[in-house]
């Protein structure tokens, strides 16, 4: 498998494509602005197909082209069913978030349960509802890989804001204890901004979260 690694939109959203061995097919996890102009173009350099688009939560930061992308390309929107007032719903977005205009509402194809598992290009993929940056937010772990992808749940040294519509600290502060942190110590936390780092790290040096 490989993971590539784009910075995209305004605020530089980390916006990952997941390649799997033995198939056509890609999984995008995040959709910001300019997804639209390099994923497509990146999927012929690569002659792959695009299955899934998977939405860490629905921020704009990391939906912003997903309407467009989804239409484009066919992929299927996955999101947590707790997401269909900020995914579905690009007015809630400008009141609340202050996303400005440009926003397109996106369609949940696929509303998440917390412990869902799903298989997409023959890659497994479980979901953990992990709230509190926000009231959508799910961590999707690929167990074979060691990898999560947290969103804006754990970042490189900080975690998530919780001063944002429907933000919550002790909630993260659960989140993260019992939801990543309860994962293998080498696991790869691919997060929505800056660097990746690894439960271990996190768990010894995060000093907003310690395990």
């Amino acid at each position: 498998m490989k993971i590539y690694d784009f910075q995209l939109g305004q605020l530089g959203t980390n916006t990952y494509l997941i390649v799997p061995e033995n198939s056509d097919s890609a999984i995008l996890v995040d959709c910001p602005y300019e997804a639209v102009e390099t994923i497509p173009h990146f999927l012929k350099q690569i002659d792959r197909k695009l299955e899934a688009i998977l939405l860490t939560h629905g921020h704009w930061d990391h939906i912003w082209d997903t309407a467009e992308l989804a239409k484009i390309t066919g992929a299927k929107v996955y999101a947590s069913k707790f997401g269909t007032h900020l995914i579905e719903d690009a007015d809630l977005q400008r009141e609340v978030l202050f996303s400005g205009d440009g926003l397109q509402s996106a369609h949940i194809d696929i509303k998440i349960n917390d412990g869902d598992e799903f298989e997409i290009a023959g890659v497994k993929i479980k979901c953990l509802e992990a709230f509190g940056h926000s009231p959508d937010s799910i961590v999707y772990y690929i167990e074979s890989e060691n990898i999560a992808f947290v969103g804006d749940v754990l970042f490189a040294g900080s975690i998530g804001r919780t001063d944002l519509w429907e933000g919550n600290y002790a909630q993260l502060e659960k989140s993260i204890k019992t939801k990543l942190y309860t994962l293998p110590n080498d696991t790869r936390v691919l997060n929505g901004h800056g660097p990746e780092t690894s439960i271990g790290v996190e768990k010894k040096s995060n000093c907003f979260v310690r395990g």
